[in-house]
């Protein structure tokens, strides 16, 4: 960590880029946690840049669910993310439950949370403020840092909030984003996989001369019993047109 550097130091984008972690699982590589670590980038370098005494940063956001997607401006700051993960205990998760900025002025004389009161003065941390962000199911979480005790009191207020509201909206836009991409490509998928799933239905209802929904259900019943998918199925009935299946489509048929 650093104490009072220029933010013109600092501007080098991948200089965030590379400690955005995401704490618990390897996910980067997945679109939407990788834009969920680039907003939380964002904004834990944006509420560095614009507070006094701060000596880093850290951001989270949680939903309920394993995954915590997290970026710090220091390496060292993830250690400090990792013990209150690990034990469920200090100012972030505090924050989250309570929905309050959690205030640490001074934790050379704080008792609470001990784990993280030892590591955070291990590194030189003697102030923290940590600031919970909601909006619907997500809570976003900025949490500062100061070598000096009782300089980060104001930090809650003026820039900060404006800054963690929007990144909390962001993610939120982004992860509907990402669900609506996600249906659209289940919906195209099952656009394409139709029509040789109705070419082997038709198909099986030569065969056995029965109804479409008894044809489909002799599909299904297929791809249940082999575990392979039901396009996969069909594609090979078709390609086969039938032959040497009768046995296998009367059978399921049953």
């Amino acid at each position: 960590m650093r104490q009072n550097v220029p933010v013109e130091q600092n501007d080098d984008a991948a200089h965030v880029g590379r400690y955005s972690v995401t704490l618990g699982q390897h996910a980067l590589g997945v679109p939407e946690s990788g834009l969920s670590a680039r907003r939380l980038s964002e904004l834990a370098e944006g509420a560095l840049r614009c507070t006094a005494e701060c000596c880093g940063a850290v951001a989270t956001a949680s939903d309920g669910t394993d995954e915590r997607p997290t970026a710090v401006t220091h390496p060292d700051l993830a250690a400090l993310v990792s013990v209150q993960d690990r034990c469920g205990d200090g100012p972030i998760p505090a924050a989250e439950v309570g929905g309050d900025p959690v205030d640490a002025s001074d934790l050379l004389n704080d008792r609470r949370w001990p784990d993280y009161r030892a590591l955070a003065l291990d590194s030189g941390v003697r102030s923290s403020v940590t600031i919970p962000f909601r909006s619907g199911d997500l809570t976003v979480t900025l949490s500062l840092y100061s070598f000096r005790p009782g300089s980060l009191e104001a930090a809650p207020h003026g820039p900060i909030r404006a800054l963690g509201d929007l990144a909390a909206s962001c993610l939120v836009r982004d992860r509907s984003y990402q669900a609506a991409l996600t249906e659209v490509d289940q919906l195209g998928s099952a656009l394409r996989s139709r029509p040789v799933v109705d070419q082997a239905c038709g198909i099986v209802m030569h065969v056995l001369g029965c109804a479409p929904d008894d044809a489909f259900t002799v599909l299904r019943r297929i791809s249940q019993t082999t575990n392979r998918k039901l396009t996969d199925v069909a594609s090979a009935v078709v390609e086969r047109r039938g032959r040497g299946l009768e046995r296998e489509f009367t059978a399921l048929a049953d």
